[in-house]
């Protein structure tokens, strides 16, 4: 049980110990300087075998007609079979700043009831973004994930075959209208917003300016004025802040994942003091039917007679267990794990006392 559930405990930091120094570029997101998502809808050819059925996905012969007949093959009236081909959708990440001819990678997944794209090759493909507009063309052959294999009476598969990647695979046709040199303020978002965070990173900043020249407007925003930085453009004024260090306040925060068993903490967990006893009850249920036959020459059925035994049985339990107030959660954690308290029931324990009131931290439960 304790292994299917993979109890893990992770500690962002051990207590006392110094929080590690973090560049502001890893910390925050800045203005304008962000990538825009791709979509495209596609046909995948030259598939063993392996593609959609056409009849349960017609979707696939109506594009595959529409390819054809932009080629100049007239296929109007005429019935596909094929099944070397499938349906995808193309996904992709137009990277900030990209330029027209550079290349991205693809992500193709099948729609359709095709069970692998392995040895496919990707058909010219247009990517839209959220506008409309076509801003690249992918085509090209797929690496796929996955492996399978099939015969007569049985078929494994192992992975993921029905999805893969094509790297470099679109060409960038247009760019995005941004001119990053012509901002006179620049505006770093926090990932993680916190005030005490957003302060540190102004502090910083001017700091190692040299005078006033971050302002923190909220908890996730820190304003630049590049003017006032002295820098040539605002790209320089990014290159020069972004490798800035700065310690990052973490929120106490305990995350407890019941399908896997797995507890995630922060080192500023704390715990009131509070008594835990822990216990369990036992279900036994145990069917033994007994087979009654007549007697020698006598008339009758033989028959089977129910017999159920039922019990419920209740573990002593780990008693009454007193945690002083002040305690971090990692010790708690520690001591409990040294007893031998299955995941389960560990889970069960911090959602108690998160209920009463003497964790004190933020609980996300998954």
């Amino acid at each position: 049980m304790i292994r299917a559930l993979l109890f893990a405990v992770v500690l962002t930091a051990l207590a006392g110990a110094a929080a590690a120094q973090i560049r502001i570029k890893d910390l925050v997101e800045f203005d304008g300087v962000r990538g825009n998502d791709l979509v495209g809808y596609g046909l995948v050819v030259g598939l063993n075998g392996t593609g959609d059925g056409l009849r349960n996905a017609p979707f696939t012969e109506e594009i595959m007609s529409n390819i054809l007949e932009r080629l100049g093959v007239n296929v109007t009236g005429e019935q596909f079979r094929p099944r070397n081909v499938a349906a995808v959708f193309v996904t992709a990440t137009l990277p900030p700043f990209a330029r027209a001819g550079s290349r991205i990678d693809v992500t193709v997944s099948a729609i359709g009831d095709a069970s692998s794209l392995l040895g496919g090759t990707l058909v010219m493909t247009p990517l839209n973004a959220a506008d409309g507009l076509i801003y690249a063309v992918a085509q090209g052959p797929i690496v796929a994930g996955g492996v399978a294999a099939e015969g007569d009476g049985a078929r494994v598969v192992e992975g993921v075959p029905t999805a893969g990647s094509v790297p470099g695979g679109a060409r960038i046709e247009r760019e995005i209208d941004f001119q990053l040199a012509e901002l006179s303020t620049i505006r770093l978002a926090l990932r993680s917003p916190d005030f005490t965070t957003a302060g540190r990173i102004e502090a910083a900043i001017n700091q190692a300016v040299g005078r006033p020249v971050a302002l923190m407007l909220d908890s996730g925003t820190v304003a630049l004025d590049v003017a006032a930085t002295g820098a040539v453009s605002p790209a320089h004024a990014i290159g020069f802040i972004e490798n800035i260090p700065v310690q990052p306040e973490i929120r106490a925060r305990v995350v407890v994942d019941q399908r896997s068993g797995t507890i995630v903490m922060g080192r500023d967990v704390r715990i009131s003091r509070v008594a835990v006893a822990q216990g369990s009850l036992t279900l036994r249920v145990e069917e033994e039917p007994v087979v009654v036959q007549p007697n020698p020459f006598a008339e009758g059925e033989t028959i089977v007679v129910p017999r159920t035994r039922a019990a419920i049985d209740e573990e002593s339990g780990r008693g009454l267990a007193e945690v002083p107030g002040g305690t971090s959660l990692s010790e708690v954690v520690a001591g409990l794990n040294a007893l031998g308290v299955a995941p389960r029931d560990m889970i069960d324990i911090l959602t108690a006392i998160k209920a009463a009131g003497a964790l004190h931290a933020e609980f996300v439960l998954r």
